[in-house]
């Protein structure tokens, strides 16, 4: 007689494998640490294999565990796209989210592909700013869903990761050798007063060189290594990399990644938010070095 493998069973096995632990996949998936371990018990216990590694700190996989982690990703991705074609006709109309350009890279492509494929017949539409107007034009009820990069998430948001802010610098300069240090960060970016405060208590002389609202005028004297700025760790512009200082600048601290919603009973938006926590948080919870920006 034929069996059939549990779908949710599946999905948790998957997740835990991503997030590399119980815990975190426990809060990806709404569920408690006892359920989704009772799940992966069944799992291993209707399949009489051992499919998960619990002898290290972060779990691994098992050779078994890795040949089903293979089926298992594309019984799933079939499952919810059957679910997706057959019951998300109902739902119509338009979602706004923003997020800062230097965030949008690597994954919100694929949270904008996923969220098609569920729901062909609402409208996404992305906007960039920096954090600080992303959070105005939220508090206006302007976004639907916005991601920010915050030192600490303001009322109603959700920290999804911790990554530390490197020094930027053009590929090969040398601008990070001179002092005063020169600086360039636009107006309205996030990091800037926490950056310079830091340098500040480190009494360590710099000076901003450039005076401007734009990202992309930053950019420009960075690349022709006129200057130097800080950034999440992995997510540079091109011709850019971290600087080699070794020490001898000061530490620029640190940022999290915060999602804010609106709160309403929407099932469209709630399936957005688990988008984009998943893809966040598998991601940067194995490592806090995603690929360059192109």
């Amino acid at each position: 007689m034929s069996r059939n493998l549990d779908m949710t069973a599946l999905r948790s096995f998957v997740t835990v494998a991503d997030m590399g632990g119980v815990t975190k996949a426990a809060g990806v998936l709404n569920l408690t640490q006892s359920a989704v371990s009772m799940q992966l018990k069944r799992l291993e216990e209707s399949l009489d294999a051992s499919l998960l590694d619990r002898s290290a700190r972060q779990i691994g996989v098992t050779a078994e565990g890795e040949q089903l982690l293979s089926y298992a990703r594309r019984m799933l991705a079939l499952n919810d796209e059957a679910l997706s074609r057959l019951t998300a006709q109902e739902y119509e109309g338009d979602i706004t989210l923003g997020v800062p350009h230097d965030i949008i890279h690597p994954y919100i492509p694929q949270v904008l592909r996923r969220f098609a494929a569920d729901f062909p017949r609402v409208q996404i539409n992305l906007v960039s700013h920096p954090s600080k107007r992303l959070r105005e034009k939220f508090g206006r009820g302007e976004c639907d869903a916005i991601l920010t990069t915050e030192d600490q998430p303001g009322p109603g948001g959700i920290s999804l990761v911790t990554l530390p802010l490197v020094w930027v610098g053009a590929v090969g300069g040398t601008a990070w050798r001179n002092r005063p240090l020169p600086v360039a960060f636009c107006k309205n970016c996030i990091f800037r007063s926490g950056v310079l405060k830091r340098m500040d208590e480190a009494g360590f002389d710099w000076q901003m060189v450039v005076e401007s609202e734009y990202d992309s005028a930053v950019e420009a004297v960075v690349t022709a290594d006129l200057a130097v700025h800080a950034l999440i760790k992995g997510v540079y512009p091109q011709h850019t990399a971290p600087v080699p200082h070794e020490g001898a600048l000061p530490d620029p601290g640190k940022s999290q990644i915060v999602l804010y919603m609106q709160d309403r009973d929407d099932p469209v938006l709630a399936a957005l938010r688990d988008m984009i926590r998943h893809a966040y948080m598998s991601q940067w919870s194995v490592s806090d070095a995603p690929r360059l920006r192109a």
